[in-house]
């Protein structure tokens, strides 16, 4: 007789456990840290993610969370500040230890960096941490921007390419290391023919913030008068975002452009630049009484955000020699609305080949308001390509950002 034995059953899936580090609560984390969690709840149960963040931004996430396979940890006021330091080489080390300490004390076998760049340094002379994996988001590649644009950089920007070259030679070589993630999709194939061991690094998409709903806040109610063109700058306001840039521009539109001009600043001013806008401010304000200028100082709720960006014409990304990529195109490309953006970098270049705009020196006042001033002119639709802009947007999804992180 044929025996009948009972298969058995499959052993369980082993759980990988991933520690992600962001020692920065401002700017694309909390954003980036709610696409990972969404994606371990609903999609990949062999992923266990423990997410190591400051307090106000554990507090934050703590707010969504609403799984047993995301885990939050706070760093504590030590460790925040030493990662934080403005010294880069403490803060390099510092980060590298926090992580390598939480590694062995939750057993993780991967350290992933939401932000790499840092890491560099200590990377490239070897270290390791504690025998587990090691991969993360590299930000400020800038090696390659000869190849992909205008680009007369000047002595410092040199010596800065000089030292990142030999740095991500040594990085990719460190054993412990085995992806590199890039938001910037021309510096893979650029790693590969430059680099030995190039091929771990591979292009993951800046991943576009979801549609939703508008927000029935009136900071900033009355944007866009009738009658005027509305500039909306927005995001954590740093000087490298351009803010001083736009102002000092505004003072050298014509008085009839200024007129019809609505301008809106909305997100937290860095504290270090609030006293200089407000003076500029002032000066704009006798000026050009005409012109429309408003500032929300404070972080936007992404219901609020949505909102002010479907009520604006012109998305303005006049960043100073900014490195790496920016949300900011993926929110107005989603959203049909041009960009004025710096033709520097990556930046300019995706404003270009996705046609989601105009791209200008922003370094030049002047050159910035003729942009100003021709788009006011010509009228802002007539700078973006809205189905090339959609198609940009489309490719860019939090999900395939969320699998391609969990991967490895």
């Amino acid at each position: 007789m044929p025996s009948h034995r009972q298969a058995e059953p499959a052993p369980p899936q082993a759980t990988r456990r991933v520690l992600i580090f962001e020692p920065d609560a401002e700017g694309h984390a909390h954003e980036w840290l709610q696409h990972l969690i969404h994606f371990v709840a609903n999609g990949d149960a062999g992923v266990e993610i423990w997410i190591l963040v400051p307090e106000r931004l554990r507090s934050a996430l703590a707010e969504t969370i609403s799984t047993d396979c995301a885990r939050l940890i706070a760093l504590t006021a030590a460790e925040e500040r030493f990662c934080a330091t403005r010294l880069l080489t403490v803060s390099a080390f510092a980060r590298w230890w926090v992580v390598r300490r939480h590694l062995r004390r939750i057993q993780a076998d991967r350290g992933f960096f939401l932000m790499l760049d840092l890491l560099s340094l200590p990377l490239a002379l070897g270290l390791g941490a504690a025998g587990a994996r090691l991969s993360g988001i590299l930000f400020r590649p800038s090696v390659h921007y000869r190849e992909i644009g205008p680009y007369r950089p000047s002595l410092a920007e040199r010596l800065r390419d000089l030292r990142k070259a030999l740095l991500y030679r040594l990085m990719l070589r460190n054993p412990s290391l085995d992806r590199v993630f890039s938001l910037d999709p021309f510096f893979p194939a650029y790693a590969r023919t430059h680099y030995r061991l190039g091929e771990k690094v591979l292009a993951l998409p800046d991943p576009v913030h979801p549609l939703v709903g508008e927000s029935a806040s009136d900071d900033a109610g009355d944007f866009t008068p009738a009658g005027r063109v509305g500039f909306l700058l927005f995001g954590y306001l740093t000087e490298r975002k351009g803010p001083l840039a736009v102002l000092d521009a505004l003072d050298l539109v014509p008085p009839e452009i200024a007129a019809r001009l609505a301008i809106l600043f909305a997100g937290r001013i860095d504290p270090a630049l609030r006293d200089r806008l407000q003076e500029r401010r002032r000066i704009l304000a006798a000026r050009h009484p005409d012109l429309w200028l408003r500032f929300v100082d404070r972080r936007l709720e992404d219901a609020e955000l949505a909102s002010l960006v479907r009520r604006s014409d012109v998305i303005l990304a006049p960043y100073q020699r900014f490195v790496g990529s920016s949300g900011v195109l993926l929110w107005a490309a989603q959203n049909g609305r041009p960009v004025l953006a710096q033709e520097y970098g990556l930046v300019g270049r995706l404003t270009r080949e996705h046609r989601l705009g105009m791209s200008v020196d922003a370094g030049d006042p002047a050159r910035l308001a003729a942009a100003i001033t021709h788009m006011v002119r010509s009228g802002p639709s007539s700078f973006i390509d809205r189905s090339a802009a959609s198609r940009f947007a489309a490719t860019q999804t939090p999900q395939r950002f969320a699998s391609l992180v969990l991967s490895v």
